[in-house]
């Protein structure tokens, strides 16, 4: 899976337009870099930039940005409304898919070594980043802002924690640090700002002042009244949404309206969220109203409506949801092909695709008429009284068959390293040896690609036998196909395993795999006759 970071630096400029211009082109020509946001503005003097990567591009797109404000940005005469201390203000890296928080710990400390020597400036950590309970927390370190600066980095608890212990008047200095995404928020109140404030009070962390907590950690938020909206809302920053979750503070806004008697009007998502929250909140009304709903497409309408999250404005997925922005389509050319174009592919005089894709694709079909056969028993009035079990059986066999067709394009692809390998020099005993294990992983990989579809194909067998168990007896035939092809995907798979055994020079890695592999193969064996019987036996 792709690892992704955002970061969304903070910069000391929201008037020049060439400059702001001048460091999002910086960000744009980073290859690997997706920006997404730049947001400036003139009476806070800042920009604030959002943009992806994983955690190498990630890295060089912030150098990029910072190389020109140390260029272009003299904080000496600077001034916003907003707090700040440096040119670059702040500059924090937040794990968005697949990248632990001690990830962007380390992500964080490399951009500031590297920016410290390289431009010569003192960065200071802070959030994650860093273990000092003094400097921990952005105001903290922020304190005396830019004016203040001058005094306080010389002294011994004030020294950055990369970079020099000295005044630089052009730039200040940089915060940056690890820190979950941030959520910005807003509930729409078909009342007062008061009221709206008077609710947000009750729910944010912080609450009413020492003595009154709020109900919800990681929480902040206050009221006030929007002339463009002609309503009021409670405005809130989720500072760690796996604490607080958009959907929970939603709920909690209109528990609190209500007793009040103040009408909640939908709400508003500023900036962009984590398709991960989404999922979280199709999962709460999900389970809330006893739905059923497959397609993540279908879950995120779900949200978008009982959210009321296109009230102000339409909200619009595919420019919100970060996943959503950066995706890429995948590269399977033969999944992608027509069924005809992809067994003229087969029938071909070439070596690829051949049997290791095949059986992806039929272990595909196999899984994916066991979920054909649960979905159109789910539904129907008659068998109403399986449900439960149906709602079950359908996602593993749905999830199965999605996982399984990527495999068709990916056992094709697994020989590359291989191949690669084999045409690496020769000359020297140490070419030969870095031949050798280059081949040798090589191998591995042509190894492991087809034992993943066996496993893959492996989760599916509790659900089929349900499938046959409680499915349309109408669909009978179709269990049985699905049931043998399955079967069969994962006996082709097994093949392609032990053919490439044989080069593997690792004793363990063969006895280890082998039997994982003979253990897989025996279970679809078992499960495949199990099935067979079972609806050769059933009535109705």
């Amino acid at each position: 899976m792709k690892k992704i970071v955002e970061c969304v630096p903070n910069f000391s400029e929201g008037r020049d337009q060439k400059i702001i211009d001048a460091i999002s082109d910086a960000i744009r020509s980073v290859k690997g870099v997706t920006l997404l946001d730049v947001d400036p503005g003139k009476s806070t003097n800042r920009t604030v930039y959002t943009f992806v990567g994983d955690p190498e591009t990630v890295i060089e797109g912030a150098l990029a940005a910072a190389r020109v404000a140390r260029e272009k940005i003299d904080m000496r005469t600077q001034k916003g409304e907003h707090p700040r201390m440096g040119a670059l203000d702040v500059c924090p890296f937040v794990p968005v898919a697949n990248v632990s928080m001690e990830e962007c710990v380390e992500i964080s400390k490399k951009f500031a070594e590297r920016a410290a020597a390289e431009l010569k400036i003192p960065l200071y950590l802070y959030e994650h980043s860093q273990t000092l309970e003094y400097r921990k927390k952005l105001p903290q370190i922020r304190k005396g802002e830019y004016e203040g600066l001058a005094e306080k980095i010389v002294q011994p608890d004030w020294k950055p924690d990369y970079g020099p212990a000295e005044f630089v008047p052009t730039w200040g200095a940089t915060v940056t640090g690890a820190r979950f995404f941030l959520v910005a928020y807003n509930v729409n109140i078909l009342g007062t700002s008061n009221q709206a404030h008077r609710i947000a009070l009750d729910l944010r962390e912080a609450g009413r002042g020492p003595g009154e907590p709020g109900r919800f950690k990681e929480l902040k938020g206050l009221g006030w009244h929007v002339d463009e909206y002609n309503m009021a809302q409670c405005s809130f920053n989720l500072n760690n949404y796996h604490v607080t979750a958009p959907h929970e503070v939603y709920e909690a806004v209109k528990e609190e309206a209500a007793k009040i008697n103040v009408g909640v009007a939908g709400s508003e998502l500023v900036g962009l969220i984590p398709l991960e929250a989404m999922l979280k909140a199709a999962d709460y009304y999900m389970n809330k109203e006893n739905l059923f709903i497959l397609d993540e497409d279908q879950k995120i309408k779900l949200v978008i409506d009982r959210m009321g999250l296109s009230s102000v404005s339409q909200f619009k997925p595919a420019e919100r949801i970060i996943e959503y922005i950066i995706r890429e389509e995948p590269n399977e050319p033969l999944a992608n092909m027509s069924t005809r174009k992809f067994i003229e592919a087969i029938n071909a005089r070439t070596s690829a695709p051949g049997g290791g894709s095949a059986s992806a694709a039929i272990a595909a079909i196999g899984s994916g008429l066991g979920a054909m056969v649960s979905k159109l028993t789910y539904g129907v009035r008659k068998f109403e009284h399986l449900e439960n079990r149906l709602r079950k059986t359908i996602p593993v066999l749905h999830e199965t068959t999605l996982k399984l067709i990527p495999m068709i394009d990916a056992d094709t692809n697994a020989f590359n390293d291989y191949v690669d390998a084999m045409r690496l020099p020769q000359n020297t005993e140490d070419e030969k040896k870095a031949r050798f294990e280059k081949m040798q992983a090589g191998l591995k990989k042509a190894i492991e690609v087809p034992l993943a579809t066996m496993k893959i194909g492996d989760s599916a067998w509790e659900m089929m036998v349900e499938a046959a168990e409680c499915g349309n007896i109408a669909s009978k035939s179709d269990m049985q196909v699905g049931a043998r092809a399955l079967e069969v995907g994962i006996w082709g798979a097994y093949q392609n395993v032990m053919i490439n055994m044989a080069g593997i020079k690792d004793e363990k890695f063969v006895t280890d795999v082998t039997a994982e592999a003979v253990r897989i193969k025996e279970r679809a064996e078992k499960f495949c006759s199990q099935i067979q019987k079972l609806l050769e036996n059933r009535k109705e």
